[in-house]
């Protein structure tokens, strides 16, 4: 009630203000008394995925919190995980400005950010401030001005970086957003990445003693053959969970939609069926070798449950955060 009140005032600004306001606020109250404005007891459904325990399977996704600097507020709101990043090697500003549009008719959102963040070497930095305990998933990327041929380079570097503060690592090769970033989703390209990626994973459980798993983020843009030939090659290079899915290309329920043509990523309601149905196929490709995480258009707890039942052992939620705040949270994790 508190916050669909709020979002009404919230939802007259620009978005990306109203965004690095709230990023800012949860920041400064995450650790502090004042996390009780926002905190909620949320009841233990425990589950074991890719090794881990986690409290929940309700996770927030990649891209709200880009600089890992609200992990205590989420935290507080009842997420069983919570997934920062997208993070690159260096500093980088994004696209050009306005890059986010809501759509609310549709409770859908375009942005063509761009993995605009502070760097891996402050997100490491916050992550180690925040001193979390619960679970938690670092998203990498590569630079926009790194060529494709050395994209694996700056993955590499990421995950040298993140890997000892990790719970689980995710790979990001489907933002639309970055210029040649899906073609990494397949054929050779993709089995070099996560081959390199695995070699290293062993370098790096050596060195600190632990292991920390690999999951890669797919599109939902996708074609059956595609996502066969991907989910044969996580398998073949021993790739610990799948996240199905990124935002879609598509402008499939929003046209003639106000922003619906802007380009960018789309998320929220419009790409709940495709996600599912990537998801779906992906259960029946994998047959229980490696876990899915299930993102994309999960507004209700109807929504979650669909997704589990399609194969997926996790959600994560986005877009449906954004419009119905914390208690989409509780209202899933009551219905399981």
């Amino acid at each position: 009630m508190f916050y669909s009140a709020i979002r009404k005032i919230l939802f007259q600004f620009d978005p990306e203000k109203i965004h690095e306001l709230t990023i800012a606020s949860l920041k400064k109250t995450g650790s502090t008394p004042f996390n009780n404005l926002y905190r909620q007891n949320i009841s233990d459904k425990p589950v074991e995925v890719m090794g881990i325990k986690f409290p929940n399977p309700v996770g927030l996704a990649a891209g709200l919190d880009k600089n890992g600097e609200c992990i205590r507020a989420f935290d507080a709101m009842g997420f069983g995980f919570v997934e920062v990043g997208t993070v690159t090697p260096r500093p980088q500003p994004g696209n050009e400005k306005p890059r986010i549009f809501r759509l609310e008719s549709a409770n859908a959102i375009i942005n063509r950010m761009g993995f605009n963040n502070k760097g891996v070497d402050y997100l490491v930095n916050q992550v180690q401030k925040a001193n979390f305990s619960g679970v938690l998933g670092i998203n990498i990327g590569k630079n926009k001005d790194t060529p494709e041929e050395n994209a694996k380079d700056d993955y590499l570097h990421c995950m040298r970086k993140v890997y000892n503060f990790s719970s689980y690592i995710t790979i990001n090769i489907s933002s639309p957003n970055t210029p040649g970033l899906r073609s990494l989703q397949y054929g050779e390209a993709l089995n070099e990445l996560l081959l390199a990626l695995k070699k290293e994973q062993q370098v790096l459980e050596k060195q600190y003693n632990k292991y920390v798993p690999l999951a890669v983020k797919i599109a939902p843009d996708l074609t059956p053959e595609e996502v066969k030939d991907i989910a044969q090659c996580l398998v073949n290079n021993n790739i610990d969970a799948v996240i199905a899915t990124n935002t879609t290309l598509s402008r499939e329920g929003v046209v003639g939609l106000e922003h619906g043509d802007e380009q960018g990523g789309l998320s929220g309601q419009p790409v709940k069926d495709k996600s599912t149905a990537v998801i779906k196929l992906l259960a029946t490709e994998l047959a229980g070798k490696l876990p899915i995480i299930g993102v994309g258009g999960i507004a209700s707890s109807e929504d979650a449950k669909e997704k589990l039942a399609a194969g997926a052992a996790l959600v994560q939620v986005y877009t449906g955060f954004i419009y119905q705040g914390p208690l989409l949270i509780k209202s899933i994790i009551n219905a399981l």
